[in-house]
């Protein structure tokens, strides 16, 4: 195993972190010198990028949040003239302005070694075909995914996201061995085998590479067992590079190795902003290392995990995201993530593993119905059961009462792969 490892894979803890250190110190100073957002925040704060002098200092600068991105469109956190950039990506925008990344050209060749070491490290090898179904575009999941493959020796399948009866076709057709996909549109592609009356396990595909979206334990479960395959975990966000920040190991399987010499994790109390020890849960915090049209320091992912040492690999590992902070529901009280739901969803008989939040304002309580969708055989009596449930597993498990709704099939609003799993009706006034 270790002669298929990199360099930087096989550094010791001591080279590493003299390694992160040095890519540190000239990152702040890159970022100081050509971002004026960087140059202000650093100031504001009486710190020069020289006062770096260990990483434990890191902790003293201050942090980036989405809202700098979107304070700056679309250029503004560009660090090179706009001339040295060679391609750009931007987020979807659906909650205000897009934020918009760049990258020089030594830029994209890191992004696709990253993401190639990340298929190697969930099994995939030169050679094999790999389908990507993540969305092209503006989205960095299908451009990433689609180098990366190519920078490991693959054959890339650029399907991209939706046609999913043509996606099941071209599945059987050029028997890829690996595919790249939301775990939620993995779900929808195991319905449309199962309609088309062919049997998920019997295909060609022996690695599923899933990000964009946290998922849990018993959805992996749900994949591996009905498709035949490893399902492994990958990381990453357009902020700090695309998918290949973090990649889970097909032989643990225990969380997702960080690809350290490029990229600097931190896991602060989302409140405080506290820097936490390894081993306790909070908010996962990035300062890119190696980024030269944009680079990002302290980055506010907003994704919950913790820091845990290195196993299949030297680099730590970040536990499975749990779930966003700003992905929270507060509901009379009590805390709730969507990935609660999920494993409720998941063991419940007669509903696909596909659902939705809604929350609404009656009267002066918030209130929050769940909306999953039925299996395509299920009765009205399945219907009425599974919604009992849910409702009382929610009820024992979370602590709240909720609302059930079982749907018809496919019935729920979907965009490149994902289910949108929080709809917040309260300040519209409806419901």
């Amino acid at each position: 195993m270790t002669a298929m490892l990199d360099a930087a894979e096989q550094l010791s803890r001591a080279d590493l972190e003299a390694l992160q250190l040095e890519r540190l110190r000239t990152t702040l100073r890159h970022a100081y010198e050509n971002v004026p957002f960087y140059r202000a925040a650093f100031d504001a704060a009486g710190l020069r990028p020289e006062d770096c002098r260990t990483l434990a200092d890191l902790a003293r600068f201050p942090f980036t949040a989405k809202a700098d991105l979107r304070d700056n469109y679309p250029f503004g956190m560009f660090a090179v003239p706009e001339a040295d950039v060679r391609r750009i990506h931007a987020s979807s925008g659906t909650t205000g302005r897009p934020t918009v990344v760049g990258y020089t050209e030594r830029d994209l060749d890191t992004w696709a070694d990253v993401v190639a070491r990340s298929i190697r490290a969930a099994g995939g090898r030169p050679g094999h075909k790999v389908h990507v179904a993540y969305g092209y575009g503006l989205f960095t999941g299908g451009l990433g995914a689609h180098y990366g493959a190519e920078r490991l020796g693959c054959t890339v399948i650029p399907a991209s996201g939706g046609m999913t009866a043509r996606q099941v076709q071209l599945i059987q057709d050029f028997r890829p061995e690996i595919i790249m996909i939301t775990p939620s549109y993995m779900l929808t592609l195991l319905d449309e085998f199962e309609r088309q009356g062919v049997d998920p396990r019997t295909t060609s595909l022996k690695v599923g590479i899933f990000g964009a979206e946290p998922w849990t334990e018993a959805m992996r479960r749900e994949i591996e067992d009905r498709f035949a395959i490893d399902a492994v975990d990958i990381y990453g966000l357009s902020e700090v590079m695309g998918p290949g920040v973090a990649q889970e190991c097909v032989e643990t399987k225990d969380g997702l190795h960080i690809w350290e010499d490029h990229f600097y994790p931190e896991v602060v109390d989302p409140f405080t902003g506290e820097v936490l020890p390894d081993g306790e849960e909070g908010e996962l915090v990035f300062t890119s290392l190696t980024k030269e049209a944009m680079p990002v320091i302290r980055y506010r992912t907003r994704d919950l995990t913790r820091l845990l040492p290195g196993t299949a690999r030297n680099f730590r590992r970040m536990e499975k995201v749990t779930g966003r902070s700003d992905d929270m529901v507060i509901l009379r009280g009590v805390n709730l993530f969507p990935t609660q739901i999920e494993e409720i969803v998941l063991r419940t008989p007669a509903v696909a593993p596909h659902f939705q939040l809604l929350l609404t304002r009656q009267g002066r309580l918030d209130a929050l119905t769940v909306r999953a969708e039925a299996r395509a055989d299920a009765t009205v009596a399945d219907r009425e059961k599974a919604a009992a449930a849910i409702a009382a597993a929610v009820k024992e498990g979370v602590g709240v009462s909720v609302g059930v709704e079982i749907v018809d099939p496919e019935s729920l609003e979907r965009s490149v792969g994902k289910i949108r799993r929080i709809v917040d009706l309260r300040e519209s006034g409806t419901g």
